[in-house]
């Protein structure tokens, strides 16, 4: 009992039963078997942590982790790792249900609906709010022990937990993003309110994605709707940006100007050419009293104009509390677009 309490808090139940009930627990190897992987990660939380001490941002992500952690539990998810703010989950390893596709789709759902509670405790301690972004996708991967006789681990591995991890990348904060595999795997009913079309590094054709906001019986869960409520602005903001590819930050510096902004989104004119997802670090060009502060913002372009490619939507993905506060004393022609 004690060391099924103590592993308990490093591995889930269901693993630390298959090591210390299965004969096999133990040993290296695996098993090919179809799950659905869930992966889900803060948005520009390396921005905010930045800004916090190493206290409070250790306090943030255990915070996060508890709440999110209790909800995976209860839709009998199996946390595979927490990749720094974000959380890897198996549904199908080590126990493998019917209803594995439809219980990962209800328990993202539920995930982003905690983040209320996350951001209410949050705010009480007055510590920056967060967002999450979560990808999922169905597929079938190697289940089992890797590792050696000194050190293993049971995971799953494979071309499908890379997808998956692809799919998270392409979210924005409140964003699920699940594959055309889940979807069709699903028995329960999905709100599904659009789809893209994205093309992952290593597969050939391009891939559906489905943006899912809601599950019908037996989970019944849904997501607010979000609107864009963009408002003109009477003075346009000129900034420089840089793209984002993968985790790298390219040198090459483009111009532009945002023209309609609101709380989460803004619309940017630019003479080049931006695809949809793709990831930018915006510089404000405002004066500043303070010339050390950095008017940096992180977002992600939604939309592009089929009549004017040169101007797309943004959603941001990290703004600090001054921006925000100065995008809220901005001078808006008040009639949202």
């Amino acid at each position: 009992a004690e060391m099924r309490q103590t592993f308990g808090r490093y591995l889930t139940d269901e693993v630390v039963a298959n090591l210390l009930e299965t004969p096999e627990g133990l040993k290296l190897g695996g098993e090919h078997r179809v799950v659905t992987v869930l992966i889900s990660d803060l948005r520009g939380f390396s921005a905010i942590s930045e800004r916090l001490s190493p206290e409070d941002a250790v306090s943030v992500v255990n915070l996060f982790l508890e709440e999110m952690t209790e909800v995976i539990n209860h839709y009998q998810g199996t946390i595979n790792e927490f990749l720094g703010d974000g959380i890897f989950v198996i549904f199908g390893a080590p126990i493998q249900r019917e209803n594995d596709p439809e219980r990962a789709v209800a328990c993202a759902i539920a995930m982003q609906l905690a983040m209320t509670t996350v951001n209410q405790n949050l705010k009480t301690k007055q510590l920056p709010t967060l967002e999450m972004g979560i990808g999922i996708h169905t597929g079938e991967v190697l289940a089992g022990n890797i590792g050696s006789q000194q050190r293993a681990k049971y995971t799953v591995m494979g071309n499908h937990v890379n997808l998956a991890s692809r799919i998270e990348s392409y979210t924005v904060g409140g964003q699920i993003l699940i594959s055309d595999s889940t979807l069709q795997a699903s028995n329960s009913p999905l709100q599904v309110d659009g789809r893209l079309q994205m093309r992952a590094k290593g597969i050939r054709e391009s891939i559906t994605l489905y943006e899912v906001r809601g599950i019908r019986e037996p989970y019944h869960l849904s997501l607010p709707e979000v609107e864009m409520n963009l408002f003109p602005l009477v003075n346009p903001i000129s900034v420089e940006y840089h793209l984002i590819e993968g985790k790298s930050l390219k040198q090459d510096i483009y111009h532009g100007k945002i023209v309609k902004v609101s709380e989460k989104f803004a619309e940017l004119e630019s003479d080049y050419p931006l695809e949809p997802l793709t990831n930018l670090v915006i510089n404000l060009l405002v004066e500043s009293e303070n010339a050390s502060e950095l008017w940096e913002v992180y977002a992600k372009v939604v939309h592009v104009s089929a009549n004017d490619p040169s101007c797309v939507q943004l959603r941001f993905t990290s703004v600090s509390s001054m921006i925000a506060t100065f995008f809220q004393s901005l001078e808006t022609i008040q009639t949202p677009v």
